[in-house]
């Protein structure tokens, strides 16, 4: 029997859209802290979110190269499932939260540092590594696409694969990756931040195919 594929979405900005999502059958719901993000959500939006999240649907906090106190007071406001850490986050900054975490792997020239395996064995606490197409360390939210076959099929943790999915291409990506979920943004989207829900159904009926 071949296991589900998860779908998270991410860059939801308003209580709306979480129930929206959720109610489409989302796995999980992403939340950017990052100020240069047409996503952005303040401390007080997103702690609204979370209250609002039905239950089974897990929060997922994205962070990129966030003053460790900042991530401190995210977390003391809002019961977040899971921390993503999105820039060039070092293992023992990303452990010392003692909270759920993923590490994101930009895979763009990843080879030159030594490979996604060189790489992502250095977090060894991470929940899971997610594999993106922007460079290492630098900001994701690029709407670009990487080489499918670059992803590990036999790597130790699990894989989530982001960067450039749409309705159009979820299900052939699973397909190359086979990666244990998927995370989407901008091909489900409206506009930057708002979703559309045609697309977000489309997205999670694809991912199951």
């Amino acid at each position: 029997m071949t296991a589900r594929c998860r779908v998270k979405v991410c860059g939801i900005t308003s209580v709306a859209d979480a129930l929206m999502v959720s109610a489409a059958g989302a796995d999980a719901l992403g939340l950017v802290f990052y100020s240069k993000s047409k996503r952005n959500l303040s401390i007080e939006q997103a702690a609204a979110i979370c209250q609002a999240v039905p239950p089974f649907v897990a929060t997922v906090g994205l962070f990129l190269d966030a003053e460790a106190s900042f991530v401190n007071e995210v977390l003391a406001a809002m019961p977040l499932s899971l921390l993503q850490f999105h820039g060039s986050e070092s293992p023992s900054y990303c452990a010392q939260f003692k909270h759920p975490y993923l590490k994101a792997v930009g895979m763009k020239g990843i080879a030159a540092s030594g490979g996604f395996r060189a790489y992502a064995d250095q977090y060894l606490d991470a929940q899971g590594l997610l594999v993106d197409s922007h460079a290492p360390g630098a900001a994701g939210g690029t709407g670009e696409t990487f080489d499918w076959t670059q992803v590990p099929q036999d790597y130790s943790k699990p894989i989530i694969l982001a960067g450039g999915l749409s309705p159009e291409n979820v299900a052939e990506a699973i397909r190359v990756s086979r990666v244990y979920a998927v995370d989407v943004s901008s091909g489900v989207e409206q506009s930057p931040g708002i979703k559309d829900l045609l697309k977000v159904q489309a997205f999670i009926h694809n991912a199951q195919i």
